[in-house]
């Protein structure tokens, strides 16, 4: 691109969709070398990281803790490659991406069939407004906020608390709510995986209980998953809920549009992106998740479209806490101050009737 030339606009739904089309199939390729080391260096570091805690509860353990950080970071590219696997995107055999996508379940508390079937139920309704509530954040509008009943909206702003659902719901997701086959619409074979992922966790938890004890073994468990569980809600909340996020309705949705506006390029620090397996460039993977993780970067660098995209940094990242509702009218998300200012306005008008 010459220097005179600009940037193509990565919110105009209008710019010509052949180009990255034909960039995006170039990074379709699984690469079964960058596959199995991703495999070794998440997976094999996990379970040596074990090792290493096992060994240092009888030296220190505030090197326990360390390493139970550190456990919890691997943990999270563990879960990134059995999102890859869920997506067929990480090898290239079907059996391959299911064994390894099954045994990173079993290890993140996590039943790969069934997230597997809701994760897709995510990924074609992003960012369409009448198609919200299966695996993503609850995202209420301004107007179904303020007509909702009293209860319901104590019950979003409490879901929507940082410390609930940053802290508390990664807990009750992983411990409670994955070990129960809750999705009616689901097939029965992916329902039943629930219970055979159940049997290798409960066998997983005996192994590990009888080495460790059974409490200490709990304590380190907990504090790992919660880790990755922690990060994993923060890294999904950041990449749909930025303050110019794209919703849309009906016709009016766009694929694009909802990937590379309803998605944000998370820039992180290296060794950030590394633990998060590449899962920043989330505009990439919404364009195709069939690009495996360790394609994504290349791929953002190949298309000046994508790298348009202004990122989102991790201290500008801070700022989506405060974002709450949807505000159809602005077309981006708000907090409850202007919704509260909106509410008195109408009071006022009620009142002077």
């Amino acid at each position: 691109m010459t220097p005179e030339a600009p940037a193509p606009d990565a919110h105009d739904s209008s710019t010509d969709a052949t180009g990255w089309r034909v960039v995006v199939m170039r990074y379709q390729t699984s690469c079964a070398f960058r596959a199995t080391w991703q495999v070794v260096n998440s997976f094999g570091f996990y379970v040596a990281t074990w090792g290493l805690i096992f060994l240092s509860l009888s030296l220190s353990y505030w090197l326990t803790a360390a390493l139970a950080l550190l456990a919890g970071g691997l943990l999270m590219r563990v879960f990134i490659i059995l999102h890859d696997c869920g997506h067929g995107s990480f090898f290239k055999s079907r059996l391959a991406n299911d064994i390894t996508g099954y045994i990173g379940g079993v290890l993140t508390f996590t039943p790969y069939h069934l997230w597997r079937w809701e994760h897709a139920q995510h990924h074609s309704a992003a960012g369409d407004l009448d198609r919200r509530g299966i695996g993503d954040i609850p995202t209420m509008t301004v107007e179904e906020y303020l007509n909702a009943p009293r209860l319901k909206r104590w019950t979003y702003r409490l879901i929507r608390n940082p410390v609930v659902l940053f802290g508390v719901i990664p807990l009750l997701m992983f411990f409670i709510k994955h070990r129960l086959p809750m999705a009616d619409k689901a097939s029965a074979k992916i329902r039943h995986s629930v219970h055979w992922t159940n049997f290798a966790i409960l066998a997983l938890v005996v192994g590990m209980s009888l080495l460790f004890g059974f409490w200490t073994y709990l304590i380190i468990q907990v504090a790992v998953i919660m880790i990755t569980g922690s990060v994993g809600t923060w890294l999904f909340y950041v990449q749909h809920q930025f303050e110019d996020v794209y919703w849309g309705r009906g016709d009016d949705w766009d694929f694009v549009d909802a990937a590379l506006k309803g998605s944000s390029f998370y820039k992180l620090p290296k060794v950030l992106q590394w633990f998060t397996g590449n899962i920043g460039f989330h505009h990439i993977h919404h364009l195709s998740p069939r690009i495996p993780n360790y394609n994504l970067e290349r791929c953002h660098e190949a298309e000046p479209l994508f790298q348009a995209v202004v990122p989102v940094t991790l201290r500008s990242s801070m700022d989506s806490i405060h974002y709450r509702l949807w505000d159809e009218k602005q077309r981006k998300l708000v907090g409850y101050g202007p919704m509260r200012a909106l509410r008195r306005q109408r009071r006022r008008a009620v009142s002077t009737k």
